[in-house]
């Protein structure tokens, strides 16, 4: 799988835009991976296990249609942060 940073929305420490976390089984590619969040994953994880074994991102409400998913870090941001949300693009590596 891999999963895109598609959009940041205030400010996030980690991420900037367009970085991507690869998933391959049950590891994370260390070598093509660009970043990682400890508090993304927290998001992602639960999700990227149901993706991987074929769950259609549309019926479980992680897109409006196609086959890519979409998921978003805890952290709201302003007014209750001094960070951001960051808005993650999830997709079967081909």
């Amino acid at each position: 799988m891999i999963i895109r940073v598609k959009e940041v929305r205030g400010n996030c420490v980690v991420f900037k835009g367009g970085e991507k976390i690869v998933i391959e089984g049950p590891e994370i590619n260390l070598k093509e991976t660009d970043k990682i969040c400890i508090h993304a994953l927290a998001s992602l994880l639960h999700y990227v296990v149901a993706l991987r074994e074929g769950v259609d991102p549309v019926k479980i409400g992680l897109a409006k249609e196609g086959s890519k998913a979409y998921v978003q870090c805890v952290d709201p941001g302003k007014p209750y942060t001094d960070g951001g949300t960051v808005v993650f693009e999830i997709e079967q590596k081909e």
